[in-house]
């Protein structure tokens, strides 16, 4: 029977060989060193913390460490959309972004400080994170303001002297329990400017010893408890001025950068963890007796087989259409917001077909379908909820209309 690996990783014609060959090299680590690890990767101890130091060190010798830096950074240094392809497979296992260098949401930060940081903060800070000296976290979200408008966050910096003293509460800072340093989202402007309220905030770099920073609790996620998504309170935190990230007042700019991109990644991770269930669900339909046949002889089987496959290829698809799009210097903002709300629904639906097909088993830890139907379902509100990003569709191409010019679907 053909592998997961062998159908996703045929070489496609239209690619770059440079683009085939990194799929096919991470294809191989996936399938052969981490899927048939994965019980054991879901452990503590040394025998797990051995598995781990092997794969790094193997991806290291392939030439697929950190495909989100520069090679200055000791990265692969291969753009967004090689990175986009990349991100597909790696999401088939939960467990191969960390093998891969990849550890949201220090990644994110990473590159934030490769495009906004001063070289005394890329070697205070980011350097020590990519020697895996340092963890990070990214402070935005806040409890009592809608994380769907970033406007509206209230976290407040206000310079005193050589020093900034932040004031302010935030929650579900991802890492923020292991963190060494904090990029904090802050309100540091009174004056309008031409960008509104865009231009009044500005991002700032917080080590986490600081006196003030204060983490409340940890958030249970789908009732799960000892996560390291925490509320925190920063109490006249205070900080030297040169932590602040860019030019004073451009921190929804940089926001913007890290998570326009950061929604294409998280996309291209739903398609892949899509291609694994629809995998084990095809198999499943494959090998189970049911009622005097194989599951895969029945109709409804046959139409979940069906319509999964069409989900998929409709959310890979639109996918890397945004992808390019980014990669050509266009404006992306409409095919992010519709990649935003389209693909998680795909998601969804995929998973709860396979989770169907598989009974009892799909609930169960046994395979990893609870997984991708609880990332499914918050997938829908990361990253701005669903809502927000239609409105963003809708004003976007009415806007078009309104000037005279119908909406393009050939860009690109």
């Amino acid at each position: 029977m053909t592998t997961l690996a062998e159908m996703a990783v045929e070489p496609i014609p239209v690619l770059p060989d440079e683009i085939n060959d990194i799929r096919l090299k991470t294809a191989k680590v996936v399938t052969e060193r981490i899927i048939p690890n994965e019980a054991l990767l879901d452990t503590q101890g040394d025998e797990r913390n051995a598995l781990v130091e092997e794969i790094r060190s193997h991806v290291k010798e392939q030439g697929l460490w950190a495909p989100h830096l520069p090679t200055e950074y000791g990265g692969m240094g291969i753009g967004f959309l090689h990175h986009a392809y990349m991100n597909e497979i790696l999401a088939w296992s939960a467990h191969s972004n960390p093998m891969f260098g990849v550890t949201a949401p220090t990644s994110g930060n990473q590159e934030v400080l490769v495009k906004y940081g001063t070289p005394e903060q890329k070697k205070k800070f980011l350097e020590p994170t990519i020697t895996g000296e340092q963890t990070s976290c990214y402070s935005m979200t806040e409890p009592d303001y809608p994380g769907s408008d970033p406007r509206s966050l209230q976290t407040r910096a206000v310079q005193d002297g050589d020093e900034w003293v932040i004031n302010g509460r935030k929650w579900f800072t991802s890492n923020g329990l292991h963190a060494s340093w904090a990029l904090v989202m802050c309100r540091t402007e009174d004056t309008d400017g031409d960008g509104g309220d865009n231009d009044k905030m500005t991002q700032i770099i917080v080590p986490t010893d600081t006196l003030g920073f204060n983490i409340i609790r940890t958030i249970p996620v789908w009732g799960a408890t000892g996560a390291a998504h925490c509320e925190i309170v920063y109490d006249n935190v205070r900080v030297p001025l040169e932590n602040q990230l860019g030019t004073r007042g451009s921190g929804h700019a940089a926001a913007q950068d890290r998570l326009g991109a950061g929604r294409v990644f998280h996309c291209m991770n739903c398609v892949g963890q899509m291609w694994r269930a629809f995998d084990l669900m095809v198999k499943r339909a494959l090998d189970r007796n049911v009622h005097g046949g194989l599951l895969a002889d029945k109709q409804f089987t046959q139409g979940a087989i069906a319509d999964s496959f069409m989900d998929i290829q409709s959310a890979r698809l639109m996918t890397l259409h945004c992808a390019e799009i980014i990669e050509s210097g266009a404006d992306p903002r409409t095919q992010i917001s519709a990649i935003k709300v389209f693909v998680p629904h795909a998601m969804h639906r995929v998973v709860d077909r396979a989770i169907q097909v598989h009974g009892a088993k799909g609930v169960s830890g046994d395979t990893p379908l609870w997984r991708y139907y609880q990332k499914a379902r918050t997938m829908r509100l990361e990253d701005g909820p669903d809502e927000v990003h239609r409105i963003l569709v809708a004003k976007n191409i009415l806007k078009h209309y309104k000037g005279g010019d119908a909406w393009d679907f050939g860009i690109l």
